[in-house]
């Protein structure tokens, strides 16, 4: 039970299956409450319900543990996000873990044909909303006086390039200079800040990347996914527990020394 007595955020977790799912069960099977938050509904065409976590899964996550609420936020927004760190406070009495884990990526198109709004909407979410999510966090840390812990999940695309991705790979390759940035102004503060590299998972997200980029590459699903598995040492592309493992220990005790870092779980495919 290393959380117990703390509360973590974490946003983009309200889609069953998805990575921030896997966070929050994970913080509070080892005692954290946790603030499950995710946009709600639709706000406009960047935000399709389908690729979002509504109300209803929210709150049906959230009744399956011990310790939880609900806060819908839209990460664009700071003055949302200040409200989200300010309901950790108030429900659970503390805020000491915060997660950015809302992102957007199903946006995928070859480069000249991504406008201006796509960029925008990524950017926006992504990098962004991090930034917000930091902020928002580290003012309610640092009030309290006791440190804290603060994880953007990144992506292996915060290390290397791919096609169709450009905003997403900038997004992400921006969260490497934030951690590094404010790990140096909030270390005296103790409060720790770090990324989490995933390489592929398939979450609701991720099987819609995988239709995608089969698609492009004119093969079938289970051909993309044989390929992806031979690339990466491991044998097989990422899971959610994989990705919610690290938050963890970079969240315990045993990360107290880490700050600034960008953590590949790749399986060996990403070694940067």
């Amino acid at each position: 039970m290393r959380f117990a007595g703390k509360t973590a955020v974490v946003t983009g977790s309200g889609r069953a299956g998805g990575l921030g799912e896997a966070i929050v069960r994970r913080l509070a099977a080892e005692g954290a409450a946790v603030v499950i938050s995710d946009i709600g509904a639709s706000r406009d065409a960047a935000t399709p319900d389908s690729m979002i976590g509504g109300t209803a899964e929210m709150a049906a996550i959230a009744a399956s543990l011990p310790k939880a609420s609900t806060c819908p936020c839209d990460v664009r927004d700071p003055e949302q996000v200040r409200a989200l760190a300010a309901h950790a406070v108030a429900a659970h009495g503390s805020l000491d873990i915060w997660v950015n884990n809302a992102g957007i990526g199903y946006i995928m198109k070859p480069m000249l044909e991504v406008t201006p709004a796509d960029w925008n909407a990524v950017i926006a979410v992504n990098l962004t909303g991090a930034f917000y999510g930091l902020q928002a966090a580290a003012e309610v840390m640092i009030r309290q006086g006791r440190g804290g812990r603060i994880i953007n999940i990144a992506s292996q695309a915060a290390k290397s390039g791919f096609p169709h991705a450009q905003a997403y790979t900038a997004s992400k390759h921006g969260l490497v200079g934030l951690a590094r940035s404010a790990a140096i102004e909030l270390g005296e503060h103790k409060i720790t800040v770090n990324n989490v590299c995933p390489n592929h998972v398939t979450t609701g997200l991720g099987a819609w990347q995988n239709e995608h980029f089969a698609e492009v590459q004119g093969i079938s699903v289970d051909e993309y996914l044989k390929r992806m598995a031979a690339r990466i040492p491991l044998g097989r592309p990422g899971l959610p527990a994989d990705t919610a493992a690290a938050v963890a220990f970079l969240c315990s005790d045993d990360a107290l020394y880490i700050t600034g870092e960008s953590m590949n779980v790749s399986g060996g495919e990403e070694t940067h």
